[in-house]
């Protein structure tokens, strides 16, 4: 018995002895992404980011001088979509409970200068990310432009609202020359 039970041992060690020599041959596995959440939330983030990205890349590209144009007459300009996106996403987010950040009147009319719009819409999309992710009762009814919904449908209407205005203002660009980054 003590024979049998010293060849087990003097077989196991070399094979134990092989094997964590080539798993330390082997690079180290890379960590795993932590799970992403799933659900309408996470999938309005996925949606959040696009639209973001696209409108602040497009608010980047646009050269200063440019900020101004408009169409026509009484058609709002670049940097007015950009402040009435910028206002929308305090405004819609105010039908989820939250008050919207104090300004200086309308921002469609005093924030024009390229550098102030771009720091305004990056603000407008922090406090929109800040009141959803404080948001647990998608399901709780509100009333949204005195029809009945529910704050789901509230986050419905906000990238709604971002896609329009972000088709709007690809127009607006190509209009002007400037070809959307992501697009190349």
């Amino acid at each position: 018995m003590k024979i049998l039970r010293s060849l087990i041992i003097a077989l196991a060690i070399p094979t134990v002895a092989f094997a964590s020599a080539q798993n330390a041959a082997r690079p180290a596995a890379k960590p795993q992404p932590a799970a992403k959440e799933n659900g309408f939330k996470a999938e309005f983030f996925t949606n959040l980011d696009d639209a973001q990205d696209k409108i602040m890349h497009l608010a980047e590209s646009v050269p200063a001088e440019k900020y101004s144009w408009r169409p026509a007459p009484d058609v709002r300009s670049i940097s007015e979509v950009f402040m009435h996106i910028a206002g929308s996403n305090y405004f819609l987010a105010t039908f989820l409970g939250a008050e919207a950040p104090k300004t200086n009147g309308d921002m469609e009319k005093t924030v024009t200068r390229k550098a102030d719009v771009i720091a305004e819409l990056k603000r407008s999309f922090d406090h929109l990310r800040k009141v959803v992710n404080a948001t647990n009762d998608l399901e709780k009814p509100v009333k949204l432009f005195g029809n009945s919904t529910t704050y789901r449908g509230v986050l419905v209407t906000v990238l709604g609202h971002l896609h329009e205005h972000l088709g709007q203002s690809v127009a607006y660009a190509r209009m002007n020359g400037v070809v959307p980054p992501w697009s190349h």
